[in-house]
C-alpha cells in the first residue's frame, strides 16, 4: 500500500495531463496515419522518456519551492512563450498535409523517437504540473518526498502517459479512413489548442500578479 498510492496517483495525474487533446497526443495520432504504428510508439517512447525526467524533477523541485509561488509563476511564464511561438507556427507557417489513401511514408524509427524526445522536451507544462500535484498530495499526506516513493511516482507518471499516447494511436487507428478532413487540418487543430494553452497560462500569470 506504501507503494501503491503513488504509483496510481502518478498513473491519474498523467491520464488527466495527458488525455485532453494536446501536442504530443496529436502528434502521435498524425505520425500513425502517415507512417504506421510502429513509428507511432517510438514517438511515443521518446515522449515519455522526457516525461520520466520532468516528473523525477519537479518532484525534485517540489521540496524547494513548496513556499515560493513565485518560481512556479516564472516557470509558467516559460511555458506561455514556448505555446505563444508553437501556437504562432502551427497557425501561420507549417504547410498542413494532403490525405493520402493507402499510402504511408517511410521515415526510421530513430527520428520518430528523437521527434518525441524534442516535442515532449518544448513542453513545459508537465514541470509546474507535477509540482503542484506532488505538492498537493503530500498536504494530505498521501506522498511523501523519500526516494523510493518519488521514483514510484514517476514510474506511474510514465505508464500513464503511456497508456493515453497508446490509446491516441489506437483509436485514430481505427477510423484511418474517415481522416481526410483531419489530415487537412491537422496544423490548425494544433496551433489551436496551443493557443488555448497558451492563454490559460497567461489567465494564470495574470490573476498570479493581479488577482
Amino acid at each position: 500500500m506504501t507503494y501503491l498510492t503513488p504509483l496510481l496517483s502518478g498513473f491519474i495525474a498523467a491520464a488527466i495531463g495527458t488525455i485532453p487533446p494536446g501536442l504530443l497526443n496529436m502528434t502521435a495520432a498524425k505520425i500513425k496515419i502517415k507512417e504506421g504504428k510502429k513509428n507511432a510508439l517510438w514517438f511515443v517512447i521518446g515522449a515519455v522518456l522526457v516525461i520520466f525526467f520532468q516528473a523525477y524533477v519537479a518532484v525534485l523541485f517540489a521540496r524547494v519551492i513548496d513556499n515560493r509561488p513565485d518560481v512556479v509563476t516564472l516557470l509558467r511564464e516559460v511555458g506561455f512563450v514556448i505555446f505563444s511561438i508553437l501556437t504562432i507556427y502551427f497557425l501561420f507557417f507549417a504547410k498542413d498535409p494532403i490525405a493520402k489513401k493507402k499510402t504511408k511514408i517511410k521515415k526510421s524509427k530513430k527520428s520518430s523517437f528523437f521527434l518525441g524526445m524534442l516535442l515532449s522536451g518544448l513542453n513545459f507544462f508537465p514541470i509546474p504540473y507535477y509540482v503542484v500535484v506532488s505538492v498537493t498530495l503530500a498536504s494530505y499526506n498521501l506522498f511523501t518526498f523519500q526516494n523510493p516513493i518519488i521514483l514510484t511516482f514517476v514510474l506511474g507518471s510514465v505508464l500513464g502517459a503511456f497508456g493515453i499516447l497508446y490509446s491516441y494511436i489506437a483509436f485514430f487507428g481505427r477510423i484511418e479512413k474517415k481522416t481526410d478532413y483531419f489530415m487537412r487540418n491537422m496544423n490548425t487543430i494544433i496551433g489551436t489548442i496551443t493557443g488555448l494553452v497558451a492563454l490559460a497560462t497567461l489567465f494564470n500569470i495574470l490573476n498570479y500578479y493581479f488577482g
